[in-house]
C-alpha cells in the first residue's frame, strides 16, 4: 500500500518524505534560537541550513533592510542596476582572493554554480584563440553542488542524483578525497593518492575539459567529506599546467565558516570562478554571487552585434534589500576579531564533541573545519563499516535532538553541527551535551534491540 501524506498540508517541502513528515512551524526566532507555534524553544544547530551566519533578528541586518526599503526594493539588473548592488559587487571584488574582480548575481548557490558552467563554457568557445573542444567538466565524487540541471549534472551522490541521470550531462568523476577512508592497499599518503588521482585524468582528458568544479577543503553535502590538507593547492597547480579552469563551490563553505572568510585563502589559491551563497546575506534573503577573474570577463567583451555577451541572467538577481544585507553582513564578518572569535568557538565546539565521544564504538569520525562539523556514526569503529541504511540512525539521532531542543539535519548517518557563528560557548556547549546524549542513547537502542532478538 502506497504511504500518503495528509491531503490537508499544502507545503510541500525539498528532500523531505512527506508521507510520514514531522510538521514543525517556526512562530518566531532570535539570536541562535527558534520558537515553534506551539512555544517551544529550539537551538539552531544548523543555522537554518548552514546560512544564518550572525543568528536571527539582528539588529544590525534587520536595520539595513529597512534603510533599503526606504529607496527601492527591486529593480531589473539587466541593463540597469542600483547603487546598493554596484557597492556589493564592489566590496565583494575588494574581499574574494586574488584578482577575482567581476560579480554575477543570481539567488541561490545552484544558480550561481550553474552560471559558472555556462561562463566558463562560454569562455572556451569565444576568447582570441576558441578551444570548442573543451566541453566538459571534471567533479569529484560524491559531489553536490545543487539542485538545477547542470549542477546536478555535476553531483555524485547516488540518492540526489541517480534518478534524474537520463536528463544530465556526464562529467569525468573524480575520486573522493575523504580523509577518513582513503582506499585500502594505498602505500601513498592521502593527499600524494587523491593527487595522483586526479592528475591522471586530467592528463587524460585535459583537451575536453572546460573546467575543475570542487568544494574546497570540505564536501558539505556529501556527509562533511574533509579533504587532505594541500589538495586544493595541488588542484589549483595541476589546473594551472593543463590549462583547466577551476571552478571553486564556496556557497557552503564562504563567509567564515572555515574560520577565514573564504576557504580558499587556507591554501593560498584564487579559482578562476568562485561561487558564492547561503551566507551572503547572512540567510535572511535569497542571493548568490558568481565571481569571475578578469580574462574570464574579457573575453566576453566585443560590439553588441558580436553576440558574445553572457547569454544567462535572472528576474532577481542583484536585489537591493539583498544587496543592501549582505553589506550590512560582510561590514561585521570583516571586524577585526569576528573571525578570530569563530576560530576559538570551532575549536571549543570540536574539542567538547570529542571529549564526550572520542571512546564511543559507534562514533567513527569528528570531521570539519572550524565551525563545519561532522559526526559520522558506523556500524563498526574498527573497520569503518556503515549502518544499513534501513536503520535511519542519523534520523533517529536528530528527532530525538529535536525532543531536547535542538534542531539539526543529518545527512544520512553523518550528524552535521553548523551553528550560527555568534553561538556562545554556553550555546555550543549545550549543543554538543544534547549531540552526544542523542547519539548515546538511539545507539544504545539499537543494542538494546539486536538483544531482544536473539531472545
Amino acid at each position: 500500500m502506497t504511504n500518503q501524506a495528509d491531503p490537508q498540508v499544502a507545503h510541500w517541502h525539498g528532500f523531505t518524505q512527506m508521507a510520514d513528515h514531522d510538521s514543525l512551524i517556526i512562530e518566531h526566532a532570535e539570536g541562535c534560537w527558534l520558537t515553534t507555534a506551539d512555544g517551544e524553544k529550539l537551538f539552531d544547530g544548523v543555522s537554518s541550513l548552514w546560512c544564518n551566519v550572525h543568528g536571527h533578528r539582528h539588529a544590525t541586518l534587520d536595520s539595513a533592510i529597512e534603510k533599503q526599503l526606504g529607496k527601492v526594493a527591486h529593480i531589473t539588473t539587466l541593463g540597469m542596476s542600483c547603487q546598493t548592488t554596484e557597492d556589493l559587487a564592489s566590496r565583494l571584488s575588494e574581499l574574494t582572493p586574488g584578482d577575482l574582480a567581476h560579480v554575477f548575481f543570481s539567488s541561490d548557490g545552484s544558480s550561481a554554480v550553474e552560471a559558472a558552467l555556462k561562463m566558463s563554457f562560454q569562455y572556451w568557445q569565444q576568447r582570441d584563440d576558441p578551444r570548442p573542444q573543451k566541453t566538459r567538466f571534471l567533479a569529484l565524487g560524491s559531489a553536490y553542488h545543487g539542485d538545477t540541471t547542470g549542477a546536478v549534472s555535476l553531483g555524485g551522490i547516488k540518492y540526489f542524483h541517480q534518478l534524474f541521470a537520463p536528463i544530465l550531462f556526464s562529467p569525468v568523476r573524480g575520486p573522493v578525497p575523504c580523509s577518513y577512508r582513503v582506499p585500502d592497499g594505498s602505500e601513498k599518503t592521502a593527499l600524494e593518492h587523491y593527487t595522483c588521482e586526479i592528475q591522471q585524468l586530467l592528463e587524460n582528458h585535459h583537451q575536453e575539459l572546460a573546467a575543475v568544479v570542487m568544494e574546497p577543503l570540505v564536501q558539505g553535502a556529501a556527509g562533511m567529506i574533509t579533504h587532505p590538507t594541500g589538495l586544493l593547492r595541488k588542484i589549483r597547480d595541476l589546473c594551472d599546467h593543463y590549462e583547466v579552469l577551476l571552478i571553486c563551490d564556496e556557497v557552503a563553505t564562504g563567509f567564515g565558516r572555515t574560520g577565514k572568510l573564504f576557504a580558499c585563502e587556507h591554501e593560498s589559491v584564487t579559482p578562476d570562478i568562485l561561487c558564492l551563497g547561503k551566507g551572503l546575506t547572512g540567510g535572511y534573503l535569497p542571493m548568490a554571487a558568481t565571481v569571475a577573474r578578469p580574462h574570464i570577463f574579457d573575453a566576453f567583451l566585443a560590439p553588441a552585434t558580436d553576440s558574445r555577451q553572457f547569454f544567462h541572467g535572472h528576474t532577481f538577481g542583484g536585489n537591493p534589500l539583498a544587496a543592501a544585507v549582505a553589506l550590512a553582513s560582510l561590514e561585521m564578518l570583516t571586524q577585526p576579531t569576528f573571525l578570530d572569535s569563530v576560530i576559538r568557538k570551532g575549536e571549543y565546539l570540536r574539542n567538547r564533541i570529542s571529549n564526550l565521544l572520542s571512546d564511543h564504538p559507534h562514533v567513527g569520525d569528528i570531521r570539519g573545519r572550524c565551525m563545519m562539523v561532522g559526526i559520522e556514526l558506523v556500524a563498526d569503529r574498527n573497520t569503518r563499516r556503515s549502518f544499513s541504511p534501513e536503520l535511519q540512525l542519523g534520523r533517529s539521532v536528530c528527532r530525538r535532538t529535536v525532543r531536547n531542543g535542538v534542531w539539526i539535519r543529518p545527512l544520512s548517518d553523518v550528524i552535521i553541527l553548523m551553528p550560527p557563528l555568534v553561538a556562545t560557548e554556553a550555546e555550543l556547549d549545550m549543543l554538543a551535551t544534547v549531540v552526544a546524549e542523542s547519539i548515546k542513547a538511539e545507539t544504545a537502542n539499537l543494542v538494546d534491540q539486536a538483544t531482544d532478538n536473539l531472545h
